[in-house]
């Protein structure tokens, strides 16, 4: 029997978007017995069911579906039929905008501190990765959104602690070989974003994308800014892989492909005082992301902030910051700098920096970091100098098994770590044999490197489960009223440290999907008194012990 091919949608040549075939050769893809305003409601109203048929995924361009019940539906939308309502929103379909990306699980936290930063007169969507930024009714002409979006990207790049990038979507448009890619990247008028003498790169992210090949695709939108360059001035730039001057993000679904215009370059977690890092370093934009899901803030209220195993310190750097109101920026170049639409809002752009140094104050509440190497104490040191947050941070070595509290009451918050940090001053020799009642001829004294074992990896099994039951201990006799935030991949850490998470927020490191559980500490077991006997009727459930 043969196999039916997947169906493509006809396309207008004209406009790129989809249509249905028995409404292909007329104007405007629209059908000849509607209004225009009518089909871009019916667009409008579809976006729900884009969502669905692409397997509820969604890309940079792509919004929540919002649901609306059958009975509230448009006045346009009355009398159509299904596959009217049913066509596909595209990102064409909306006003130009900006994209910031950031890791899963991060959007509302994301969204929440945009609006803080831009105020109500923007608008911010939600989608899976990221947040969409469009101007308010207010910017109605072109140049009007050209400048509020100018003005949006430059204090997101500058305050924003949570995204990744802030890219600004210039075009958009259904395709289906790479001929439709070439027609995507010659829709933008280049001369006004660079000169011949500006350098490019092309970056290209898919979902499920029909093409074969990406390099290729990555090639045809460099050979349309090129083309169009060179129709306009008769030179043509080239291309610098390291460190372009245009940096394009060419996003691709089955169906859509979206070209950003990178205005962050280097992405924003490199706040630029980094330099030593130490093993698997935390990125900055994970570490904010810990402090926003716990709502510290650097406010009294908030309480002191203690990181026991800070590694290169990147947690209470981002919370000396914080509690500084330090902008993330303010240490580093961006691309927009050097982009064709920036170069009119530079005295705006210098301005935004000086009054984000001119707002920067003393901590309102201490915080204590330190780390059982004194090698891992040292970098988290110099780059606490480096970020101009030394003062703001309580730097000491200890043993965070031993660590006795700092204050009354206050926040620990840690990425527990693995392998060489976790062992006595810095040595991996004896990493936690004691503590774990190893014996002698085991893996330590078979001739094998000391750096074998050093790093997050390793640290696992019985000296995992040894070094979480001793700390739990330790912070229920000492740390009493405190709470307690730990990032981990492992699902059952609540189980290994006997304590009852009070809550639990998904967070991704990279690919790998962790949680962030939160203890409210106290003295003593949280444990149900046990029975002597337990009887039928009351037989004894799993995970009692954990409670």
């Amino acid at each position: 029997m043969p196999i039916k091919p997947i169906r493509r949608p006809v396309v207008s040549s004209t406009t790129g978007r989809p249509t249905d075939d028995r409404d292909a050769g007329r104007p405007n893809d629209l059908p000849s017995h509607r209004s225009a305003a009518a089909a871009a409601g019916d667009r409008r109203a579809a976006e729900p069911s884009r969502h669905r048929a692409a397997g509820g995924g969604t890309g940079p361009h792509e919004r929540r579906p919002a649901e609306r019940a059958p009975q509230q539906r448009a006045p346009h939308e009355r009398g159509l039929s299904g596959s009217d309502r049913s066509r596909p929103v595209l990102a064409a379909d909306r006003p130009t905008g900006l994209y910031l990306s950031c890791a899963a699980g991060v959007e509302s936290l994301l969204a929440a501190e945009a609006h803080r930063i831009l105020g109500p007169a923007l608008t911010v969507t939600e989608s899976r990765g990221g947040i969409e930024i469009q101007t308010g009714p207010d910017a109605r002409t072109p140049a009007a959104i050209r400048a509020a979006l100018i003005d949006a990207a430059m204090r997101l790049n500058l305050e924003s602690r949570l995204a990744q990038r802030v890219l600004w979507r210039v075009a958009s448009r259904v395709y289906r070989h790479e001929d439709d890619i070439y027609t995507l990247g010659r829709d933008v008028n280049w001369s006004d974003w660079i000169t011949p003498q500006h350098t490019l790169r092309v970056d290209v992210t898919t979902r499920r994308s029909t093409l074969r090949s990406l390099n290729f695709a990555a090639l045809r939108i460099k050979d349309a800014v090129c083309d169009d360059l060179r129709e306009r001035t008769g030179e043509r730039p080239n291309v610098d892989t390291r460190h372009p001057d245009l940096s394009l993000v060419l996003y691709m679904d089955d169906l859509e492909a979206t070209l950003y215009v990178d205005t962050s370059g280097e992405a924003l977690f490199k706040r630029g005082w980094r330099e030593d890092t130490g093993e698997a370093p935390l990125k900055e934009t994970l570490a904010a992301a810990m402090l926003a899901a716990a709502d510290w803030q650097g406010r009294p209220e908030d309480g002191a902030l203690l990181d026991p195993c800070c590694g290169a310190g990147t947690i209470p750097i981002e919370a000396a910051q914080i509690a500084c109101d330090i902008a993330p920026g303010l240490q580093r170049r961006f691309a927009f700098e050097r982009l064709l639409p920036f170069r009119a809002h530079q005295a705006a752009w210098q301005a935004l920096r000086q009054a984000a140094r001119a707002r920067q104050r003393a901590p309102r509440v201490p915080i204590f970091a330190g780390d059982v190497s004194f090698r891992m104490t040292d970098f988290a040191t110099r780059n606490a100098e480096r970020a101009g947050v030394r003062h703001a941070i309580d730097f000491k070595t200890a043993d965070a098994l031993q660590r006795p509290v700092p204050c009354e009451r206050g926040v620990l918050m840690f990425n527990p770590p693995y392998g060489e940090r976790i062992d006595t001053k810095g040595s991996v020799r004896d990493a936690y044999r004691a503590r774990s009642g190893a014996q002698e001829g085991d893996d330590f004294d078979r001739g094998q490197p000391a750096t074998s074992r050093a790093g997050r990896e390793q640290f696992e099994g019985d000296e995992a489960a040894t070094f979480f039951q001793r700390l739990s201990s330790h912070w229920k006799k000492h740390y009493t009223g405190w709470t307690a935030w730990i990032l981990s991949p492992d699902m059952k850490l609540p189980g290994a440290m006997r304590l009852k998470e009070s809550r639990r927020t998904v967070l991704f490191n990279g690919p790998i999907e962790c949680r962030l559980f939160r203890f409210d500490l106290v003295a003593g077991s949280m444990k149900r008194p046990a029975a002597t006997e337990p009887s039928a009727a009351d037989p004894a459930q799993p995970g009692d012990a954990d409670r």
